[in-house]
C-alpha cells in the first residue's frame, strides 16, 4: 500500500497516547521522529518519546507540554570506531550487553511503563524489543523506518561474530509482533514485517530562508557554501585552508574544539541543520537517512564518502544518485584534502527529486487512525504491499521472487549490488551467435585464441560497448551507470589491450587439508574472471578527474598510475573503482613490505577489494624484481559467484597477474604464478588460504580434475573424469568467507597439533636409543627410529599415516587448548599466516584428524576413479565425499544450509524410487573453506541425475526461500587459455588510411 498525500492530520475527537521508541544509533532516527511527533502533537495527542538522544533534538523543534521525553536506551545500533567505520563485532557485543542480557527485566519494566501511561499505540523506529513489549502489554505496535536491525546485524554475524547468531533471530522475532511497517523511501529488505505501507520522505521543515541564513553568517551570494556533515569528524583528521577551492567557505557540523582555518565556520552543536543545508550549495558527508532525505528535498548536491559495514547505505546511495543528487568521494581524497574536483562536479548537478516530502504528516495520520482502531493490515499478500524476503539461517538475506510490482528502480539497483537478487552471471553465448561475430569484427586479435568460450566472447562485446558509450555519450543502464561510466573512460582505444581469463574451481576432494600437505582434486568450473589490461605511457593515459587533480596539486608531470574498475564490486557495499600512484608501492627505494601494503589497503574497507588485483603488482615487484614504469589500466569482470566457496578471489588474482605478466612480457609458469598469487592472498589481503585454489585456477584443464600434493605445490597432472561420472556444485545461499574466524582457528589448531606430534615424537626418541650403561630399554627396529625421527621433524600433517597417528599420537592430542597454555608449553605453532590469540580456546583434535584422514580419502578417491565402472565404484566414491563432509562439521566448519543440501542428496539416494531405478546420486560434501558456500555432488552422468539435482534445488527453495545456484560444466585454467592481445579494428583501419 502506498499513501502519498493527506490533507493534514486532523484533530481526533479522542485524545490518544503514543509511546514512541527511538533506536540508539546516531541522531538521524531521532531527527525524523521529531517530524512525526510534531504532527501527532499538533493533532492534540500526547507522545512519550523513549530515547537516548539529547533533549535539544526534540525541544528545539517542539515546545509543548504534550511532549514527554524518557531517557532510556534499549538498543545500541552500530558501534562506530569513527565517523566512517563500524566495528561489527563490537556492535554485536554491545547489543548483547544492552538488549540481550537484561532482556527479561527490560520487558518487565516496559510492560509496566506502557500500562502506567495507558498507551494507545506503540511506535518504534526501530527498537526491536519495543514490539515485543507492546505485544506482552496487549497494545498494538507499528514500526516506522527504512531499515531493520536484523538486516544490518545478519552481515555482522556472518563476518565477525558467529557466536552471536541468535541475536538476528531474536530481533526478527521481536519485529514480527509489529502489526505493520510504515516504510520510508530508501528502504532495505525487511523480512520480519508482514504488511507494509509506503509513505513519502520524512523531512524536517525549514525555519529560515537561504537568504536569512547567509545574512546571519555574513556570507555573500557569490560565495560557494559547503556544509560538512559527518556527525563527528573522522579520527585524527585536521581541516586545512587549502582543502577548499578559492571562493568557497565551509560550515562544519559537530566540529571539535580545535581551531578551524579561516574559511571554515563552526556551527553550534544544537544548530538546526536543515536551515544551513538549504542555504548551502552542496554538502560533504556520510550517507544516512536524514542527510539523504533532506538533500533530496532541498535539491542539495551531496558529495558522500562511504561508511564501512553498514548495509543501509547502498539503498540510500542509489536513491540519491537516481535523482542525480550524489557524487562519491574516495576516502583518501577526503582525508588528504583533494576536494576540488568533487565539489566542482557536485555544483554542476541538477538534482531532480519531485516526490513528496510530507512523510511525517502522512505517517502521523496513519498512526492516529491505527490508534483509533483502523486496521491497515491485510490477511492476503498482494502486489507491492510487501517484499517477500527471507532470512537464510540468520546469515544472509535473500529476496524471494514473488508477485511484487512497482518496485522502485533505486531499490532494484541496490538489491543487485548487495547480491540479494538472483545470480547475475553473464549469459553464455552459443557458438555462431551474433556476439561472436560482433567481437571478432570489432577487435583484431593480434595474439591468442578465444577457444570458442562464450563468456570470453561476451566480455569482448562488453569492451566494444564501452567504446560506443564513450563515442556517443550514450548513458548506460542506471544499475550499471557508475562502473560503466568509469570503465568507458579507462582505456585509450588507440593502444593494445591484453585480456586474461581464470576460472573458479569446485573442490571435489582435499579442501582445507591443502595447508597440511594433502593430495587434492580440483575441477575448474565454467564461470571465470576476465581482466582487460592496458600498459600505457603516463602521458597517454586517460586519468579520472580526481586522479588528475591529485597530480596537478603535487605539481608533478605525468607519473605511472594504476586505475582499476571492477564490475559487480558494489556487492557488500564496495566502491567500483580504485586508483593509486604506482610510486606508492615504493618505500625508500624498495618495494614496500607486505605488512605495510596490507595496512595500506585496510585503511579503506570499501576499496579493500583492490588488494586482490593491485597486490599482484607488489608481489611481482618483490619476488621477481619487476619495475613498472608505465601506467596500468585494468577492467575486472568476474562471473565466479562471490562467497560461495568456489574460489572467486583466486580467479581474480590469477587473471590479474596473468594479464600483467602478458602485458609486460613476463613468462611465468602457471604453477609459479599460482604460488605468487597465494602470497597476495596470504600476506596482502590477509586471508590464511592454502594454495589449491590458485593452482586449480592457473593450472586446471577443462573437464578434468587437477591432482596436486600441496607440499607446497607438487603437480601430479590431471585425472580424467570417467564418462559415466559427473560433478555438480549446489550453492547453499550462506555466504562463505575464507577470511572468517572459524577457518583461521581451525588452521591454527591443525598447526598446533602438528607441533604437539613433533614434540611427542622427539620425546620418544631417547627411549629408542641405548642408555648410558649400554643396555637398550626398548629395542626398536632401525626403521622405527627413522620413522620417529621423520615425525619429530614433520613438515606436513598429511605425511603422517592414519595408523601411525592412532598408534602413537592420537591419545596425546587434546580436544582443545587455550592459546596461552599452548604457547607456554610448545612455543610457536610455526604457521606463517595465522597468529595465536592467548585468550582464545582452539579446537585441536578434529583439525588434526581431518587432514590426516582426508589425505587417505583423496588417495582412495583418485584410485577409485580409474576402477571399472560399477555401482560399487560410485557408492564408494560417494561415501568418501560424505566422510569428508562430516569431518568438516567435526572441525566446526559446517553450516545449516550445506548440511540440509547433503541431507537432501542422501534422501534422494536412499529413496525407494532411486533404489528401484538404479540410483543416480551417490554422495555430497561441503567444499573449500567451509562455513557455508557450495556442496559438491557426485552422480551418474545422466539426464535422471540432472533432474534429481533440480529437484534438490526446488526442495531447498521450498524449505528456505532461497533458490540455490547450480554450478555445472568446466573450462580451461589460465595457463591453458593463455592471453589475448587485441586492438580495436576500426582504430587500426583509420590509422592505416
Amino acid at each position: 500500500m502506498r499513501i502519498n498525500e493527506t490533507d493534514g492530520v486532523s484533530a481526533s475527537s479522542k485524545h490518544l497516547v503514543f509511546a514512541y521508541y527511538v533506536t540508539g544509533h546516531g541522531f538521524g532516527h531521532a531527527t525524523r521522529v521529531v517530524e512525526v511527533v510534531r504532527n501527532l502533537i499538533s493533532a492534540g495527542h500526547d507522545v512519550h518519546v523513549v530515547t537516548g538522544a539529547p533533549d535539544f533534538v526534540f525541544t528545539s523543534e517542539i515546545q509543548s507540554p504534550r511532549l514527554f521525553i524518557r531517557k532510556v536506551l534499549l538498543d545500541c545500533g552500530a558501534v562506530q570506531a569513527d565517523a566512517l567505520t563500524v566495528d561489527r563485532l563490537a556492535s554485536l557485543e554491545k547489543y548483547s550487553e544492552t538488549a540481550v542480557a537484561p532482556r527479561k527485566s527490560i520487558l518487565k519494566d516496559e510492560v509496566e511503563w506502557l500500562n502506567s501511561i495507558k498507551a494507545d499505540l506503540v511506535v518504534s523506529d526501530v527498537v526491536p524489543v519495543a514490539c515485543r513489549a507492546a505485544a506482552d502489554a496487549g497494545i498494538r505496535s507499528v514500526c516506522v523506518t527504512n531499515f531493520s536491525w536484523d538486516f544490518i546485524y545478519a552481515e555482522y554475524v556472518m563476518a565477525a561474530g558467529h557466536h552471536h547468531r541468535s541475536i538476528v533471530w531474536q530481533i526478527a522475532e521481536d519485529y514480527s509482533h509489529c502489526e505493520f511497517l510504515i516504510r520510508l523511501p530508501g528502504y532495505c529488505p525487511m523480512p520480519a514485517f508482514r504488511d507494509v505501507i509506503d509513505v513519502p520522505l520524512v523531512v524536517r521543515r525549514l525555519h529560515k530562508s537561504r537568504k536569512e541564513v547567509r545574512k546571519e553568517l555574513g556570507i555573500e551570494d557569490d560565495v560557494k557554501l559547503l556544509i560538512l556533515n559527518f556527525g563527528g569528524q573522522p579520527a585524527g583528521w585536521k581541516l586545512k585552508e587549502e582543502y577548499l577551492p578559492s571562493g568557497w567557505k565551509c560550515l562544519v557540523c559537530g566540529a571539535s574544539d580545535s581551531q578551524l582555518p579561516p574559511n571554515f565556520i563552526k556551527l553550534p552543536k544544537d544548530a538546526y541543520t536543515p536551515d544551513f543545508m538549504a542555504a548551502s550549495d552542496c554538502m560533504l558527508g556520510k550517507i544516512g537517512y536524514g542527510t539523504v532525505s533532506e538533500a533530496l528535498a532541498y535539491k542539495l548536491p551531496f558529495v558522500f564518502v562511504r561508511r564501512d559495514y553498514f548495509n543501509e547505505e547502498p539503498f540510500l546511495r542509489n536513491m540519491l544518485e537516481f535523482y542525480q543528487g550524489g557524487v562519491e568521494m574516495i576516502r583518501r581524497d577526503l582525508l588528504t584534502g583533494h576536494w576540488k574536483p568533487y565539489l566542482e562536479r557536485a555544483i554542476s548537478l541538477k538534482p531532480c527529486y519531485e516526490g513528496g516530502i510530507n512523510g511525517g504528516e502522512v505517517a502521523a495520520h496513519i498512526l492516529q487512525e491505527t490508534a483509533i482502531g483502523k486496521n491497515y493490515a491485510s490477511d492476503k499478500l498482494s502486489g507491492a504491499r510487501r517484499l517477500r524476503d527471507a532470512i537464510i539461517f540468520g546469515y544472509e538475506l535473500q529476496r524471494v521472487p514473488g508477485r511484487d510490482v512497482s518496485i522502485p528502480e533505486w531499490y532494484q539497483t541496490a538489491e543487485d549490488e548487495l547480491g540479494l537478487s538472483a545470480s547475475r552471471s553473464p549469459p553464455c553465448t552459443p557458438e555462431g551467435d551474433s556476439t561472436v561475430k560482433l567481437s571478432t569484427e570489432d577487435f583484431e586479435i593480434l595474439h591468442g585464441d578465444c577457444q570458442g568460450l562464450p563468456d570470453t566472447m561476451s566480455f569482448l562485446k562488453s569492451l566494444v560497448e564501452l567504446d560506443i558509450i564513450k563515442d556517443s555519450d550514450r548513458t548506460p543502464e542506471k544499475r550499471q551507470m557508475r562502473e560503466r561510466k568509469a570503465a568507458a573512460g579507462l582505456f585509450n582505444w588507440e593502444e593494445e589491450i591484453f585480456v586474461a581469463r581464470a576460472p573458479g574451481r569446485l573442490d571435489v576432494m582435499g579442501g582445507i587439508a591443502d595447508y597440511s600437505g594433502s593430495l587434492v582434486l580440483q575441477m575448474p568450473i565454467r564461470e571465470a574472471c576476465h581482466v582487460a589490461l592496458q600498459k600505457i605511457s603516463p602521458s597517454k593515459q586517460r586519468l579520472w578527474k580526481h586522479a588528475l587533480a591529485r597530480h596537478n596539486d603535487k605539481g608533478q608531470g605525468p607519473m605511472p598510475v594504476l586505475q582499476i574498475v571492477s564490475y559487480g564490486s558494489e556487492l557488500s557495499n564496495r566502491g567500483p573503482t580504485f586508483d593509486m600512484d604506482l610510486s606508492d608501492f615504493m618505500d625508500e627505494g624498495k618495494p614496500m613490505s607486505y605488512e605495510k601494503a596490507k595496512k595500506y589497503f585496510d585503511t579503506n574497507p570499501s576499496q579493500k577489494w583492490a588488494a586482490y588485483v593491485a597486490g599482484t603488482i607488489l608481489v611481482l615487484m618483490t619476488e621477481l624484481g619487476v619495475r613498472f614504469e608505465d601506467s596500468i589500466s585494468m577492467l575486472v569482470s568476474s562471473a565466479v559467484p562471490e562467497g560461495k566457496g568456489v574460489s572467486s578471489s583466486a580467479s581474480v588474482e590469477v587473471a590479474s597477474m596473468s594479464a600483467i605478466a602478458a602485458a609486460h612480457g613476463l613468462n611465468i609458469h602457471p604453477r609459479d604464478l599460482a604460488l605468487l598469487c597465494q602470497k597476495v592472498e596470504n600476506h596482502i589481503v590477509g586471508a590464511p588460504c592454502g594454495v589449491m585454489d590458485q593452482m586449480a585456477s592457473a593450472c586446471g584443464e577443462a573437464n578434468k580434475l587437477l591432482a596436486m600434493v600441496c607440499q607446497p605445490a607438487e603437480l601430479l597432472g590431471v585425472v580424467e573424469i570417467p564418462s559415466h561420472i559427473r560433478f555438480w556444485g549446489i550453492d547453499s545461499g550462506i555466504r562463505h568467507s575464507v577470511g572468517g574466524a572459524d577457518y583461521g582457528s581451525v588452521r591454527a589448531g591443525a598447526f598446533m597439533g602438528r607441533k604437539m606430534i613433533k614434540s611427542t615424537a622427539s620425546g620418544m626418541l631417547p627411549q629408542s636409543l641405548p642408555s648410558s650403561n649400554g643396555i637398550n630399554n626398548i629395542e626398536p627396529e632401525v626403521d622405527g627410529v627413522e620413522l620417529l625421527e621423520a615425525e619429530a621433524s614433520l613438515d606436513y600433517l598429511c605425511n603422517l599415516s592414519p595408523h601411525r597417528f592412532e598408534a602413537l599420537y592420537a591419545k596425546n592430542i587434546p580436544e582443545s587448548i587455550v592459546g596461552e597454555e599452548f604457547s607456554k608449553n610448545y612455543g610457536d605453532h610455526n604457521d606463517p599466516v595465522t597468529v595465536i590469540d592467548p585468550k582464545r580456546t582452539y579446537f585441536v583434535r578434529a583439525p588434526v584428524c581431518h587432514p590426516i584422514y582426508e589425505n587417505f580419502r583423496v588417495k582412495a578417491f583418485k584410485a577409485l576413479l580409474t576402477a571399472a565402472a560399477s555401482d560399487d565404484q560410485l557408492t564408494s566414491l560417494g561415501e568418501l565425499l560424505y566422510q569428508c563432509h562430516y569431518s568438516y562439521s567435526a572441525c566446526g566448519l559446517g553450516s545449516d544450509g550445506t548440511d540440509r543440501l547433503v541431507q537432501l542428496v542422501q534422501e534422494i539416494q536412499h529413496s525407494k524410487v532411486s533404489k528401484s531405478k538404479d540410483g543416480t546420486l551417490f554422495g555430497a560434501k561441503i567444499t573449500g573453506g567451509g562455513s557455508g558456500g557450495t556442496i559438491c555432488v557426485i552422480g551418474r552422468n545422466s539426464l535422471r541425475s540432472s533432474e534429481q539435482v533440480l529437484e534438490i534445488q526446488q526442495r531447498y527453495k521450498d524449505a528456505t526461500g532461497y533458490l540455490p545456484l547450480i554450478i555445472e560444466g568446466s573450462s580451461p585454467g589460465a595457463g591453458k587459455f593463455g592471453h589475448l592481445r587485441i586492438r580495436r579494428r576500426s582504430v587500426s583501419l583509420k590509422s592505416n588510411q
